[in-house]
């Protein structure tokens, strides 16, 4: 009795009649299952027979429709593709496990990526790396969490031959040196044999047996025969190779060609200006001219167009993804918004300026507010986009870890949204651009809009086209910036 008692205290996994119904397919049926602490257990079988389903089931990612389930602690999980977050190092993607709070217990992240071999290659991103070195950092990873089971989801099926027989013997080594419970999911056998203390054998969804290879496992074709033979003349394979990164070609033609255009640009102009009467169209030293010599004035307009638009995209940006968010998690609100924030959006600007003045007067916060409605639109709908887009793999990862709401939010949905909020914010800045210059068309607020009315109502066509340069300027810059922003946050952005 006492040996009885002794092995239901080492069971850390636990599954008995479990069965998981997918659709109208029976993916597992009554599977009868227990790894005690410190196992290594391997799962093999032919595709379809429900190796990554049990997997999930353990992991609690997966309900089984009948049966029970016992797991020790929530399981650190290596899937097939690996899932390290491309925004992120290698050094931090081992460290979210305690950034989450499941690292507490587990190895530090330096640590854990020595202990696999990438010390020397924290700083790296995921797209510089080999599928070798990304298979040791989602190792790592797992290391790093606090659990003592280990799931594994083929982790090195996309590796070629000789490299995954070098990380079988560095797991090997890795689990004599842990302890940890593992369970591991391939399709060769001889890998099944090797590593395993006992072998799991799935097909049709069925336990067909559990053999035990604690003696048998360690003889096999890699250490003996023609193979070995072979093997010690080929040597080991290296799984550290660096992907080298993309270099973008060089075109020291593109500066020279839009130095170009804008000459090409400013002699059409000065040419068609010769025919055609200053009143009609100035030509560029004209406007420039008058650029400097009313400079005082239009830059006090421009700061005050300028300020209307930040404040307004700024505002309206927040609003747009404040409700994004939520329209991108809630289909079902969506599809109930929806029809009433098309509506608002088909509605011209220009028509609601007048209602504006009734309601909220003449000034600049009115403006602010146009800026704001016309700013609102596209980051909400590229925060509903962006959310949407982040993969749903991702999202399994987070599970594995226990993530709340908040961090969900803060280290995948944001990050993950970002190339598209940003899209979002290169189009809004223009926008909030032109809802303050048609404010100032309306209301005579003292901005550029403004400027070039005045300009119009004294005949002054240098001045016009002097404050519609400024515009274009001003546009122009914001575009520019957002750019620049954009391509310093998403420089290491690739698919890993």
């Amino acid at each position: 009795m006492g040996a009885s008692v002794q092995q239901a205290t080492d069971t850390v996994i636990a599954l008995e009649d479990v069965s998981v119904t997918l659709g109208d397919n029976r993916v597992l049926e009554n599977i009868t299952l227990s790894v005690r602490r410190g196992e290594f257990l391997a799962l093999i079988g032919p595709s379809g027979g429900g190796k990554s389903t049990l997997l999930r089931v353990i992991a609690g990612l997966i309900r089984p429709a009948r049966g029970n389930r016992q797991v020790a602690e929530p399981p650190a999980f290596v899937f097939q593709d690996y899932r390290l977050l491309p925004w992120r190092t290698a050094l931090d993607n081992v460290r979210l496990p305690r950034e989450i709070g499941q690292g507490r217990g587990g190895l530090e992240a330096h640590e854990a990526l020595h202990q696999v071999g990438m010390g020397a290659y924290g700083r790296l991103y995921p797209h510089q790396l080999s599928g070798g070195m990304r298979a040791r950092v989602a190792v790592a990873r797992a290391l790093a969490q606090s659990s003592d089971i280990v799931l594994m989801d083929e982790p090195f099926a996309a590796l070629d031959a000789m490299v995954r027989e070098r990380f079988n013997e560095e797991l090997r080594h890795l689990h004599e040196k842990t302890g940890r419970t593992t369970v591991f999911v391939t399709h060769s056998i001889r890998e099944a044999v090797y590593l395993a203390d006992r072998v799991a054998v799935l097909k049709d969804g069925r336990l067909q047996a559990i053999i035990d290879t604690r003696e048998a496992g360690r003889v096999s074709a890699y250490t003996d025969g023609l193979e070995a033979q072979l093997r010690q003349m080929l040597g080991t394979g290296d799984s550290t190779r660096l992907v080298p990164p993309d270099r973008p070609a060089r075109r020291p033609f593109e500066p020279l060609a839009a130095l170009g255009v804008l000459a090409a640009v400013l002699l059409a102009w000065h040419l068609l200006s010769l025919r055609l009467t200053p009143f009609l169209l100035p030509g560029p030293l004209v406007v420039w001219n008058e650029l400097l010599r009313a400079w005082p004035e239009l830059s006090g307009q421009m700061l005050y167009t300028l300020s209307t638009t930040l404040v307004g995209l700024g505002a309206g940006g927040i609003a747009g993804m404040l409700l994004g968010y939520p329209l991108g998690r809630i289909p079902a609100l969506e599809r109930i918004l929806s029809p009433f924030l098309v509506a608002s959006q088909s509605t011209p600007t220009i028509v609601l300026a007048p209602l504006l003045i009734t309601w909220l007067g003449f000034g600049w916060m009115p403006g602010v507010v146009v800026a704001s409605l016309t700013a609102f639109y596209p980051l909400m709908v590229n925060t509903l986009i962006g959310v949407r887009e982040v993969s749903r793999d991702y999202h399994e990862l987070f599970d594995t870890l226990g993530a709340t709401s908040w961090q969900r939010l803060r280290l995948l949905e944001a990050p993950g949204a970002l190339p598209f909020l940003l899209g979002g914010l290169r189009l809004a800045a223009s926008l909030a651009l032109i809802g303050a210059v048609v404010w100032e068309f309306v209301s005579n607020a003292p901005g550029l809009g403004f400027a070039v009315n005045q300009a119009r109502a004294y005949y002054n066509t240098p001045r016009q086209f002097a404050a519609i340069l400024l515009l274009a300027l001003m546009g122009g810059a914001l575009y520019l910036i957002v750019t620049l922003i954009e391509r310093r946050v998403l420089r290491h952005r690739r698919r890993a």
